[in-house]
């Protein structure tokens, strides 16, 4: 989501309605994982350690890289643009079929491959093909794999979604959560999978960073794109918790939130 809101409706603007808004959030198409929609409706705090721009510099010095759970492409897009020297091979996986066309659409010209990869298969690479490995927020990481395709020496590069990421916000519309539920993707966690899969991990840092949803469409059209924080919802399901938020949002302001994201950097050793 974008980092900071836009200036405040003034006194004299008339608020959107609660219906309206409803229905703003549920027509805002879904594909891609471009969030700048959200600019005015919404905020998250940015990472320290800015992961696309460091992609960037990792690109250059690559020869071939993959890109994992690539979305609509837009996180490599904008590293690749800004590379002051391209790998000679790039591609990018993606497993949600419109996702897998955005990225194809916003990717080719720049002569990357995009693969069509579900998350339950082998990823359709040979052993040690790879030298640089990204992602950016991947489903689940899988690291066997990961482990596999890259080269000797090569280096997976990522940034997670960390444990309870926007917990106030699923727990709103869930209740209180199972441990293990809420424990899920913690990075000390995540370091024993990479090392289970003989990778070593040189780097993992994590940070806790403010969100801000100020309307309701923002929330809807956040739980209809982040698809895994409240699984099935839709408007109708969710209603009385929905307009309950709106009016909350209405009188005390808006309703905040923390992600949580790790950055991941793992290596495969050299023989």
């Amino acid at each position: 989501m974008p980092p900071s809101p836009s200036p405040s409706p003034t006194p004299d603007t008339p608020r959107p309605t609660y219906a309206s808004l409803l229905a703003e959030g549920t027509a805002v198409p879904t594909e891609g994982w471009d969030f700048s929609w959200f600019q005015g409706r919404a905020t998250e705090a940015r990472p320290s350690w800015g992961y696309a721009v460091s992609l960037a510099g990792r690109l250059a010095g690559a020869r071939a890289a993959l890109d994992l759970d690539t979305g609509g492409g837009e996180v490599l897009d904008f590293a690749l643009e800004r590379a002051v020297r391209r790998p000679v091979l790039t591609v990018a996986a993606e497993g949600w079929p419109p996702n897998v066309a955005k990225a194809t659409a916003l990717l080719r010209p720049r002569g990357v491959a995009v693969v069509a990869v579900a998350e339950d298969r082998p990823l359709p690479f040979a052993d040690g093909t790879f030298d640089l490995v990204s992602s950016r927020h991947p489903v689940r990481p899988r690291w066997t794999e990961i482990a596999r395709v890259l080269e000797p020496g090569g280096t997976y590069f990522a940034q997670h979604v960390g444990p309870r990421s926007a917990f106030e916000l699923v727990e709103y519309f869930l209740g209180p959560q199972p441990d293990a539920v809420r424990g899920a993707r913690h990075p000390d966690r995540e370091r024993a999978d990479a090392e289970a899969a003989g990778l070593e991990v040189v780097e993992l840092r994590a940070e806790r960073l403010r969100m801000e949803f100020h309307d309701i469409a923002a929330v809807v059209h956040f739980l209809r794109k982040v698809v895994w924080m409240v699984p099935g919802f839709t408007v109708e399901a969710y209603e009385p918790r929905l307009r309950a938020l709106h009016e909350r949002i209405a009188s005390e302001g808006p309703f905040v939130a923390h992600s949580t994201r790790h950055l991941v950097e793992a290596r495969r050793p050299a023989p």
